[in-house]
């Protein structure tokens, strides 16, 4: 396959390109520092150069042309303010499903948080920051935008608190799961997963430690309830 991902850089899509390259997909990382690019390349993608706060749908349709998926792992990463969870965890989304569309990309993994729940209808969860509210309510609104895309098969996925662990590969995935950490290896092997089963198109989902394997967890969200007899 040919993937896309955004937000190339970051710590999860780092371990992505990776997972894809070392199989022998091909990965375009578009990044928005060209002093990432070498890290990037020597992760086995192409580096793409375009800002995703500034780029035109256009820009960033013609990084997608030809791509058989896209994935959208970036973030305006700790230290950044309210303005930049909007232009970053939210625009940015929005832009890449616009580009996605355009360039006639069916597939979308859209990388989100745990927690997005807890901010809808103006709710402010108690003894949270407000910073750390403006990011789950951007994360919230990009949700929102892709759910109501027909044109994409699109896939959410709810990590919760990041960890540098080494993965296990056992997780934790369904529609809802009870709240926890996850290492960021584990994320990169479920998005992996996600992006080959197309059967979860149409799903958010919740991630952490756990103690199903990965590709029996996916497997279990599109297998049918057996009832009991």
């Amino acid at each position: 396959m040919r993937i896309v991902i955004a937000g190339g850089h970051g710590q999860i899509a780092r371990r992505l390109t990776r997972h894809l390259t070392g199989r022998g997909d091909q990965v375009v990382s578009i990044v928005r520092q060209r002093a990432h690019l070498p890290d990037v390349e020597q992760d086995g993608a192409t580096g793409m150069l375009r800002d995703l706060e500034t780029a035109s749908v256009a820009e960033v349709a013609d990084v997608l042309a030809g791509a058989d998926a896209a994935v959208f792992a970036a973030g305006a990463g700790p230290g950044s303010g309210i303005a930049r969870k909007d232009s970053v965890d939210r625009a940015s989304a929005v832009l890449l499903a616009d580009a996605a569309e355009r360039a006639r990309v069916g597939r979308l993994v859209q990388i989100s948080s745990m927690g997005t729940d807890h901010v809808t209808d103006g709710a402010v969860p108690p003894g949270v920051g407000e910073v750390f509210v403006a990011y789950l309510q951007a994360k919230a609104a990009a949700e929102d935008d892709l759910r109501r895309r027909d044109g994409l098969d699109w896939t959410i996925l709810r990590p919760g608190g990041l960890t540098d662990e080494a993965g296990s590969g056992l997780v934790a995935l369904a529609p809802r799961v009870s709240r926890g950490s996850v290492p960021r290896d584990d994320v990169a092997t479920v998005v992996v997963a996600l992006l080959d089963d197309h059967r979860t198109a149409g799903m958010t989902l919740e991630l952490t430690s756990g103690d199903t394997a990965v590709q029996q967890a996916v497997a279990a969200l599109t297998t049918p309830t057996q009832g009991i007899s």
